[in-house]
Formats: C-alpha cells, structure tokens, sequence
C-alpha cells in the first residue's frame, strides 16, 4: 500500500563544474542542489518543512557529497599543481646556483621573493600530497643542489623553505637532506 502522507525533499539545481569524485575517484561533473522539505500528500508536495543541506551530486555515479568537497582538485587541476611544484622547486635551487656561480655568497636580496615564490606554488598542493609526495619533491631538490657538491647554506635556506612551504617538520626536512646527501648521484 503506497504512503497516504510524508516529508519529500525536492531538489533545485544552481550551478555545475568539475570536481573530483571520491566516489568513482577521478575528475566529474557536478550539480550544485539545493533541496526543500515539503510535507506530501499522496506523493504530492504540498507544504514547505525547511530546507536541506545544499548538496553536490556527481553526473556520472549520482552520489550526493557535502559542498566541502569542491576543495579538492580535480585530477587535472592536481597534475598541473604537482607539475608547477616540481618546476618551481628546481627553479629556486637553480636560482641559488646561479648566484653564487656569479661570485655572490647568498641569496639575501631575492630569498624572501624566492621564498614568497615557493609558498605560492606549494601552499595550495601541500595539503593534498601524501607525505611520501611532500618528500620525493624536496629530495628532488636536494639532488640538484647536490650536483655541484656539499649543500651551500644558500642551498639549505632555499630547501628548508621548500620544506616549510610542504609543511614538513624541520626535523623531517634535516633528514631527507641527510639522505640525499649520503645517495650516490
């Protein structure tokens, strides 16, 4: 026997993107929905009852997620994050490198740009990276630093502030310069 009465949620669409669905875990479309709880008689909606948490439904598995799931990037969006992370990383180092090749000792005029720098690119990528990612892009970095012999301490200011911007601990960044220091190139 079908329900004589009962609360329905009607949902309204206000908006669609990308995001990256945890449910079927890669890069989707999404509806933004906002719902509204009615009291239905016979199926019908008829009174309004309040509203429903705004909800963001993916186009492809139709599983409803919080709107805090939009903080996420996308596939895509992660790659180009990662991929400018990398490039930046190698920059600063090679920055250094260039300057003390032209018979300067540090960097202390350009570090705090080269330092606003690596937040920039790092800051937004560092919360999504497993620890094992955070590592391998500052070991990257300390095998560059590397190729011209010991850590200059321009080197290690530059790499403990690519530590910082991945949000390691000192001690952590101490460790993975030790490491790539005693690695064979």
């Amino acid at each position: 026997m079908p329900h004589i009465w009962g609360v329905r949620t009607t949902w309204r669409t206000v908006g669609d993107g990308e995001f990256f669905c945890p449910g079927c875990g890669g890069g989707r479309s999404y509806l933004r929905r906002i719902g509204r709880h009615r009291f239905a008689l016979l199926g019908i909606p008829l009174l309004p009852r309040g509203t429903a948490e705004t909800v963001v439904e993916c186009a492809a598995c139709r599983t409803c997620f919080r709107t805090d799931v939009l903080g996420h990037p996308t596939t895509t969006r992660f790659s180009a994050m990662l991929r400018d992370a990398v490039h930046t990383v190698a920059l600063a180092v090679l920055a250094v490198l260039a300057v003390l090749a032209a018979g300067n000792e540090g960097i202390d005029g350009s570090g705090t740009a080269l330092t606003i720098e690596l937040h920039e690119v790092l800051d937004p990528l560092a919360p999504h990276l497993a620890p094992a990612g955070s590592e391998d892009i500052r070991l990257q970095g300390a095998r560059i630093a590397l190729a011209d012999g010991p850590y200059t301490p321009s080197e290690h200011q530059t790499l403990a502030a690519v530590g910082r911007a991945l949000l390691l601990r000192h001690e952590d960044t101490e460790r993975l310069l030790a490491i790539a220091a005693r690695t064979p190139s």
